[in-house]
């Protein structure tokens, strides 16, 4: 759980999230993958997701989000737009918002993403919707439009 620290009156408090834990201390399942929410306020959200199988979401675009993802342990493949990357620790890249994307965990063992959104939106809501089943997010065009974005396709064929 994290830890709150109250700072002077002209500065909000600072907000602690130890290593692995979600700021509420919660469990958030996606099937493949986990995340932990370790910042959300209007501005941004930021998560850490971490993988014990290959696999990831389905291609969609946010339509008021940029997604910036950073590549913590393990490797990933991402298309956005018709660009295709390969991120291994330390590499980055940035989804712009109304651009189409998709990405997934491709690597042997365990890997670990850290992803931005920015403004938040609706990114919290969604998560902690399609969480509550411990599985990746339905392929429901309904709940992601609901969310701000749009589905347009399925996850990454990992063959």
């Amino acid at each position: 759980m994290s830890e709150t620290m109250q700072t002077s009156a002209a500065m909000p408090p600072v907000q602690s999230v130890p290593a692995d834990t979600d700021f509420a201390g919660e469990y958030r399942g996606l099937g493949v993958s986990s995340i932990q929410f370790k910042v959300s306020n209007s501005d941004l959200l930021i998560l850490e997701n971490s993988f014990q199988a290959k696999g990831g979401p389905a291609r969609h675009l946010h339509y008021d989000q940029d997604e910036w993802f950073y590549a913590v342990e393990g490797e990933f493949i991402l298309e956005i737009g018709e660009a295709r990357f390969q991120l291994k620790p330390g590499d980055s890249v940035l989804a712009p918002r109304n651009v189409p994307h998709v990405w997934a965990f491709v690597g042997e063992g365990r890997g670990k993403i850290l992803i931005v959104f920015t403004p938040a939106g609706q990114m919290e809501a969604f998560f902690r919707e399609v969480t509550k089943d411990n599985a990746m997010p339905p392929q429901d065009p309904a709940l992601w439009r609901a969310h701000g974005m749009e589905l347009l396709g399925p996850p990454l064929s990992l063959e």
